[in-house]
């Protein structure tokens, strides 16, 4: 699949990665004017990752996610309404507003949520593959993680089983070069992450990460690969978060000069740039099909912030509905039968 000279595909990847960039700057704006709560780990710049992997699964496919994972959210494609009142504590949320913007799952759409433990994701995916395997499904199991999860030790004992039992497993690594404030150039003594793969016995590949189509290509050959029988990838995307860590991030570690580098390769106007050009062929879309892209993402996020404000406050007489405790074991207000 092209994505650059397929007009239904491009149109597609440009409307995802227009969305996933609207959704953030809407989060972003409403957290600076106190309207939303606890923290926020903005993918601004990454856009091109999660739309190009998402565009090569399957229906019935899954993902894990992580705590920068807004844009795996939609690209799996999760209701932005119900997205926006998860971040706004709301009842409607995917979560009834409890778990907020690290934590959304929704598992209609293969989504088995995004997580605040850094690599907690990772033995997440291994078991939902072992799981297809065990019920002989042809479901493939895509992992999110970024480049400061495989120093940790659930990557790597995740990784290790899904290669010793050659489980239906994409690994997709997002390294925009920082593990919160530390360098990929001071954290590792390799060119590349993808050459972890080697200690596993697994393929392992460096791809442009402000690349759709690369991306794709990637992750689509991967999952045949998993699919097929034949095991687990890693893939290694290269790209770069505009914004920092957090909201509480000053951005002292890096220079003016490297982020704005950075921005000058936006992912979403090299793609924009891509399938209007046409090259050798015809392009893909106009620009007013690109206009079209761009007013359809704005408009799906302003209606999903207008929907999600009007919604009920999550209760919080109602918080412990889904906390479960053993048979007899005290609870508030009694026992548990």
């Amino acid at each position: 699949m092209t994505l650059t000279t397929e007009a239904d595909r491009a149109k597609h990847a440009l409307t995802t990665m227009w969305t996933i960039r609207r959704f953030e700057e809407a989060v972003d704006d409403m957290f600076a004017r106190g309207l939303m709560h606890g923290t926020m780990h903005l993918s601004i710049g990454q856009e091109a990752v999660p739309t190009g992997a998402c565009m090569a699964l399957s229906e019935g496919d899954y993902i894990t996610s992580t705590h920068r994972g807004h844009g795996h959210c939609i690209a799996k494609g999760a209701k932005l309404d119900a997205m926006m009142a998860e971040l706004l504590a709301k009842e409607t949320g995917y979560c009834r507003g409890r778990g907020g913007s690290m934590h959304i799952a929704d598992v209609a759409t293969g989504n088995l949520g995004a997580n605040g433990i850094v690599a907690g994701g990772v033995p997440i995916a291994a078991g939902a593959g072992l799981a297809v395997r065990m019920r002989g499904g042809s479901e493939v199991v895509v992992s999110f993680f970024g480049d400061g999860a495989v120093n940790e030790g659930a990557w790597h004992e995740g990784v290790n089983l899904a290669a010793i039992w050659d489980l239906p497993v994409v690994f997709v690594c997002e390294n925009n070069r920082y593990g919160m404030s530390m360098s990929v150039d001071r954290a590792f003594n390799v060119d590349t992450l993808a050459e972890r793969a080697r200690g596993y016995g697994i393929p392992g590949v460096t791809v442009d990460g402000n690349d759709p189509q690369t991306v794709y290509d990637a992750v689509a050959d991967a999952v045949r690969r998993a699919r097929s029988g034949g095991g687990p990838s890693f893939v290694e995307a290269l790209t770069y978060r505009w914004k920092g860590h957090s909201k509480s991030d000053k951005n002292l570690y890096r220079t003016r000069e490297e982020i704005e580098s950075w921005r000058e390769r936006d992912p979403i106007a090299a793609f924009e740039a891509a399938v209007t050009g046409g090259g050798a062929t015809a392009p893909a879309l106009s620009e007013s099909d690109v206009e079209e892209c761009r007013a359809l993402a704005r408009d799906r996020v302003r209606e999903a912030i207008r929907t999600a404000n009007a919604a009920p406050d999550a209760d919080a007489a109602t918080l412990t509905d889904a906390v479960y405790a053993p048979a007899g074991e005290p609870i508030a207000g009694g026992t548990r039968a």
